[in-house]
Order: C-alpha cells, then structure tokens, then sequence
C-alpha cells in the first residue's frame, strides 16, 4: 500500500477494511505455515501506518516472528496514562461461507474474518487515536495504544507486555512504567465489561497397552479408560454450578470437554487417548486449586492412574471490586454519544484480568456483539463502529469526567 493510500485511511470505516483484508489468523496450537498465520502482515502494516501519520512506533519481539505494536501520544504536563489495547490475531477461517479477508459493505454491516473481534475494536481505536494526534485537546492525559499479538490461544502478547512492568522483561520504549487506567477493545454493544470469569485448560491422558484388535483381551483400551473418565466428568460438570456461590454478574463456574483423540488404527487396540479440558473461574477463583480439585474427584473415583499435563492456559478472572470509577467515567462518555448503557459480566476471557493482575484497573468496552465472533459470517455493525471511534476519543481526550 502506497503512503497516499495510507494517508487516506483516517476513518473507523476506512481503517477497518484495512485491517480485514490483511490475513492474521492464530493457528491456535495448530502446525499451519503460509501468508494468512500469525500477525506479520499485519504489524508491518501497523507500522507504516503509524509512520505515515506521524505517530511514534516500537515493535516488541514476544517470541520469533510475532509481535506487539505501541504508539503513544504524550501530553504536556500530564499526570495520568490511560492504555488503549487491542489484539491483533483471529481466530482461524474453517467453516466460513463469505470470503474471509474480503472486506464487504453491506446493509449497514462489514463482513470479515476478524471484523467482531476484534478488528472493529482496534479500527476504532485507531482512529480515536489519529485524531488525538491531530487535534491534541488540551487536558487530555497520555495515551498509549497497545497492539498485541496472540489473544486467541496463549495470550503471549499481553502476558509480555504486563510482564515488562513488572520485571520480567525489559520495559517498552514507548511505555517504560505501568499506566494508571486500562481499555480493553472487544465486542461488548457498546456496554461496559466490569467482570468475566477466567479460565484454566490442560490435557487428560489415559495409558493403555496395545494389540491386535482380533484379541483385544490381550491389551488395554485407553479409549474404554477415557470413557470413564469422560463420564465422572460429565458427573462433574452437572455437580460444579450450584456447588459454590455464581458470580452476581458473570453466573456459575463450569466445566467442559472440548477435545478428544486417540488410538492409531481401527484394527489395534489403542494405548492411548488424550482430551481437553476447559474449566471457567469465577473472578477471584484461583485456576491452580480448580484444576487440583478436579484432578482429586477423578483419582478418588478411579482405579487407574491419568497424565495431567500442566495448564496450557490459565487465565484470571476480572473481579469487579477495583474498576468501579474507570468504568464510571468511562461510561460517562458512552452516555455522551449512544445514551444509557450497562455495566455487564460476561462468561468469555479477556486481557482485561491480565492487566489487572499488573494492579491496573481495566474494563472491556468495544463496538459489535460477542454472538457474531468467531462465526461463519462474521460481520460488525457499521453505526457502532463509528460511534465507539467517538467514545474512545471522548474518554481518551479527558474532556468529559464522571461529576
């Protein structure tokens, strides 16, 4: 893309089509190559667009070949940061009946993969911020936007970002000390995310002993094993709910089985079987004692031994207890724009509890709705795109505060 077709990208609308046609899809743990994976494509994008505007740009290596984008706008004399953050990774395109990277206008909507979550977000924000640039409203606070690698699988995007405020690695150029305040881009309506459960996931492998399937006495089926357990998980899964208090505003803490596989040929008796389990927490649950407590009703129900491998995924919840005036103020601006709107909880994960395990209060606020993510038409509304551009800048710009 030439620097005059740059330019002319200003706008939430403009910028997202940018975004959409331009491949970022997460592998999620899959062994894939090619021009459509991982976020390349799109961070070098990122960082010509930012030049082109004048914005100052740092691209932070996470691991070999997929990065974090920062710009900053600083303000003089100010004494608050506020974090504006976005992923810039999707979810994968099997499945879809639209063209995925097509960024097609229509009724009122622009279909793509990625345009929900969370590219409609990140226009958005993108366009808040150019147009802080331009017109630095006296006041404001310094504003760094954040633009994350992979969000979808292990969040190694924002885990290395956090872990740069608090040690662990060496701070950003752009932002060398933790901001006060956090905004989190994902599809919430235009309502306000105060709380979300988390998460914690790990595989489940029983062992067996191989042979041929025309004398399967001779051996031992994983698969017979997994059965098991996939019913005392089942018996689980229905006890888990009511067995301690649901969150007021995120519901009950659950469980489910997402993955199974097993066995290596139809005609021998498997020595092995593996699932994937996804336990949701409740905000201040801690993931490691759930994963240990499912792990014990398992082993006290069983008189076979399983392989617990250790979480590929542990994720806090957002409590609700340290977010109260960021969100009042925060929705102080929304009212300006869209009228009344909620403070929510929802059941999904985002990198809003991350950054407040950095003691960062942060909300989860965006345009689109969380049913049209990850789906086979993916699509975003166009009137919510532009209106949550002007509740960013309005927050953003510090020119409206909560009385």
């Amino acid at each position: 893309m030439t620097t005059e077709n740059l330019q002319q990208i200003t706008n939430p609308l403009s910028v997202l089509k940018a975004l959409v046609a331009i491949p970022s899809v997460n592998p999620m743990g899959r062994d894939l190559s090619g021009d459509d994976y991982l976020e390349g494509r799109l961070t070098h994008w990122l960082q010509q667009f930012l030049g082109v505007h004048g914005l100052p740009c740092e691209v932070i290596e996470v691991v070999p070949g997929r990065c974090n984008v920062l710009t900053r706008i600083d303000s003089p004399g100010a004494s608050r940061t506020i974090l504006l953050d976005a992923h810039q990774d999707t979810v994968p395109v099997d499945g879809m009946i639209i063209p995925p990277f097509d960024p097609v206008e229509r009724d009122g909507r622009i279909y793509g993969r990625g345009s929900c979550d969370v590219k409609g977000g990140l226009a958005a924000m993108l366009a808040a911020v150019l147009r802080l640039h331009r017109e630095r409203p006296e006041g404001m606070p310094n504003v760094v936007m954040s633009m994350t690698c992979d969000e979808e699988s292990t969040s190694l995007g924002i885990n290395h970002l956090i872990g740069s405020w608090t040690g662990r690695h060496q701070p950003p150029q752009l932002c060398p000390v933790a901001p006060d305040v956090a905004v989190v881009a994902e599809p919430t309506l235009l309502d306000i995310v105060v709380a979300h459960r988390g998460a914690v996931r790990w595989k489940i492998r029983t062992s067996g002993r191989a042979c041929h399937s025309s004398r399967p006495s001779e051996g031992t089926n994983a698969i017979y094993r997994m059965a098991r357990v996939l019913s005392l998980l089942e018996e689980y899964a229905a006890w888990l709910p009511d067995s301690r208090p649901a969150h007021r505003l995120c519901g009950p803490a659950t469980l489910s089985v997402g993955l199974i596989s097993g066995g290596s040929s139809v005609n021998v008796v498997p020595d092995g079987c593996v699932i994937d389990i996804d336990r949701r927490l409740l905000p201040g649950e801690d993931g490691a004692k759930a994963r240990i407590e499912v792990i014990q009703w398992l082993a006290d129900r069983l008189d076979f031994e399983l392989q617990h491998d250790s979480p590929y995924c542990l994720s806090a919840g957002l409590a609700d207890d340290q977010n109260g005036a960021l969100a009042n103020e925060l929705m102080h601006s929304i009212s300006q724009v869209d009228g009344p709107h909620n403070c929510i909880g929802v059941p999904f994960g985002t990198h809003a509890s991350r950054v407040a395990l950095g003691e960062i209060p942060a909300v989860v606020f965006g345009p689109g709705d969380i049913a049209q993510a990850h789906t086979r038409d993916e699509w975003i509304s166009i009137d919510q795109l532009q209106r949550a551009a002007e509740i960013y800048y309005l927050f953003a710009s510090g020119k409206l505060r909560s009385p």
